[in-house]
Formats: structure tokens, C-alpha cells, sequence
């Protein structure tokens, strides 16, 4: 999974990566062009207690990458003037964005327009996202155009279709409407899939508070919420200095000083855990002798399609799946057991995966 921080000139943005990554990327410095990476394992306690009892050769979590991309491309109006290549294919690509706002104030760094308001930079990256949609469907559609006037009679109807839907969402996009809230049918959103269009993407507004107002978490998200969230967006706040400073201590001594400041969790946690909810994503486990690992999938995904996900072969030998909980699988002690004791299921193609699944595919070659 990919998520890809955006946000405006000086909200912390780098600062909030290098908390979720732990990486030491030097803060307040603008490249147009470069786009930092950083790879996290999801921690999953049900595998690492698989993995204690069963002993497998290595053991894999499932990773998220963040891509910090950088702030002076959101900085001036690149919905109008065009925004970096290498910026806007790697936010295309992304599951979902990360937007970090402003909510800190501080007299040493100061905020590109002269005051702190977290809900205009809200309102302005919106802005600037949608214009940048707006454009792309607006060269689409001259394409299209020219395509469509040069096929014969009998064959522009698909061109025209498509036509129709860009035109409908060029004007939500014009009156600010992201797509993410467009009424649009399976149909459309099938069509649209290649664009990558960014106002598609689910995103988390994350916060990036004062230390002072750490005890207001709940108080912030809410106020946030009320006002920006939608089915696709959701709000969550931190202190990126507090974090990033908590990096750098360990474990133990991190969540001691969380418990003093009543921080609940990690930042990492909080951001991985508000990003699985917002794009409804599970994990299922599969363990044998050489490797126990987490995958993650979509909900609803079926067992053929996480046979895919383990392997190309599983899915297009797929006899069938034996499927067990996880806390089923540990307290039997073996797939043997729990075959014996009647909670491992034979399931086919078609069943839905359940989190905390653990999935052992029966294939031919």
C-alpha cells in the first residue's frame, strides 16, 4: 500500500514522515522534483504470536510505503500552472493521501501566509487538487473530441460516452465538488480507473497540533470532522515534534512518556490504523515451515483472489481454501487439530475473506 503525504509549505509535513517512517529526512528544505520514500511494517500481534508457536523460517509482515512528496510543489497554485510529472504520477499511484495541516503555531517557523488556519489550508489544497483533476479532464476531453469527429458514425458511441461522464465531472471539479463525493455509478468509476485522478483518492486529514493541545485530540478531530470529513475522508490529529522526538527513544521508554502525556498511541499506529478504516482494508495470515506472513486486501475480497495475492499459481490452480481463525489456530495448536476439532473450513472461490483469517490454499499445478 502506498500513501503519499501532501501538504502545504511549512505544515510539518516532513517532520510528520519522518515520524511515521523513522527516518532522519533534514526538514525545511524545498526539491521540486525529489520525493522521499520510507517503507513500514504493519505490526500485527496475531502473526507475531503465530509465528512464536510455530516457529516458521522467517517471518513477514505486511508494509505500507509513505511518500513525502515535496512542499513547494503544493506551494503555488500548480492546479493553475501545472504540477511536477514525477510529483503527480506518484500520487496517482497512491491507495490514498495523507494531508498534513498546519494546526501549530510558532514564531521561528513561520507560515507562508502570514497566519496559522488549518481550515483554510484545508480549503486551499482541496482548491488546488481539484483544479488539477479539472485540467487533466479538460485535455482528456479534447482528445476525445478530435477522436470522436474523426470516427465514423457507428463507432463514436463509446467515445461519447466517455465524453458525457468527463463532462459531468469537469463541472462538479469547476464548482469544487472532489470526485470521492460525486454521484457516480460502477460503471463510471471503471471508466475512470486509469486516470488516477487525484479529488478519487480517499484521504486523511491529519493534524499536526501543538504540543500544548495534545490533551485536545478528541476535541480537534471532532471539530475537523464535522466540517471537512465524508465517506472518503477522515481526520486524525498528532504532534509530528512530539513523535519524531519519541522516535528516537525506545520502546519502552516511548510509551512511558506517551502514558505521562497521554498520547494513546504511536503515530504510526494512529495513521496506519485511521487509513485501514478509511479504505477498508483487512488482513488474512497464512503460515507453513518456511514463512509466516500477513497480506492485505480489500474486505469482500474473495478466496480465489487472496490465492492470488500468496501466489499467480494458487489462483489459477485454486482447488479450494481450509480456513481458521487465528485464536482457533492457536488454541488447537496445529491445522491438524483443528481439522480434528471441526473449526477448520472448507471454503471454495467464492468466500468472502475475514480479518484474522488464516488461509491454507489447496492448488494443482
Amino acid at each position: 500500500m502506498d500513501f503519499a503525504l501532501i501538504g502545504l509549505a511549512q505544515s510539518g509535513k516532513t517532520t510528520v514522515f519522518d515520524a511515521l517512517t523513522g527516518g532522519h529526512v533534514p526538514t525545511g528544505t524545498y526539491d521540486t522534483a525529489g520525493i522521499h520514500v520510507g517503507v513500514v511494517k504493519l505490526p500485527d500481534a496475531r502473526l507475531d504470536q503465530l509465528a512464536a508457536h510455530f516457529k516458521p523460517k522467517k517471518t513477514t509482515h505486511a508494509d505500507v510505503r509513505y511518500l513525502d512528496c515535496p512542499g513547494a510543489a503544493f506551494a503555488s497554485g500548480f492546479g493553475r500552472e501545472g504540477m511536477n510529472q514525477d510529483v503527480q504520477a506518484a500520487l496517482g499511484r497512491s491507495d490514498a493521501l495523507v494531508h498534513v495541516v498546519r494546526a501549530f503555531r510558532s514564531e521561528r517557523v513561520a507560515h507562508p501566509d502570514g497566519a496559522v488556519d488549518p481550515h483554510r489550508d484545508v480549503a486551499t489544497m482541496d482548491l488546488e487538487l481539484a483544479l488539477a483533476d479539472a485540467a487533466f479532464v479538460r485535455k482528456r476531453l479534447e482528445r476525445l473530441d478530435t477522436a470522436v469527429r474523426s470516427a465514423k458514425a457507428g463507432e463514436r458511441g463509446a467515445g461519447e460516452r466517455e465524453m458525457a461522464l468527463l463532462e459531468r465531472i469537469k463541472a462538479g471539479l469547476e464548482a469544487e465538488t472532489p470526485l470521492r463525493v460525486q454521484t457516480l455509478s460502477a460503471d463510471d468509476w471503471r471508466l475512470l480507473h486509469d486516470y488516477d485522478l487525484l479529488t478519487a483518492k480517499p484521504m486523511l486529514l491529519l493534524l499536526n497540533i501543538d504540543e500544548e493541545d495534545v490533551s485536545r485530540v478528541g476535541e480537534l478531530e471532532a471539530e475537523f470532522r464535522q466540517r471537512w470529513a465524508d465517506p472518503r475522508r477522515d481526520v486524525a490529529a498528532l504532534c509530528a515534534k512530539i513523535e519524531m522526538e519519541l522516535g528516537e527513544l525506545s520502546e519502552e521508554e516511548a510509551a512511558e512518556f506517551r502514558a505521562d502525556m497521554g498520547v494513546p498511541e504511536a503515530a504510526r499506529d494512529l495513521v496506519i490504523r485511521r487509513s485501514f478504516e478509511l479504505l477498508d482494508l483487512i488482513s488474512f495470515l497464512t503460515v507453513n515451515p518456511e514463512d509466516g506472513h500477513a497480506w492485505v486486501v480489500p474486505r469482500g475480497t474473495t478466496a480465489l483472489t487472496a490465492a492470488g495475492k500468496v501466489h499467480s499459481d494458487m489462483e489459477r490452480g485454486f482447488i479450494r481454501a481450509e480456513v481458521v481463525g487465528w485464536r482457533e489456530l492457536l488454541d488447537c495448536g496445529s491445522l491438524a487439530e483443528a481439522r480434528k476439532r471441526g473449526v477448520l473450513r472448507l471454503e471454495g472461490k467464492q468466500y468472502e475473506v475475514q480479518d484474522g483469517d488464516v488461509l491454507h490454499i489447496l492448488f494443482s499445478v
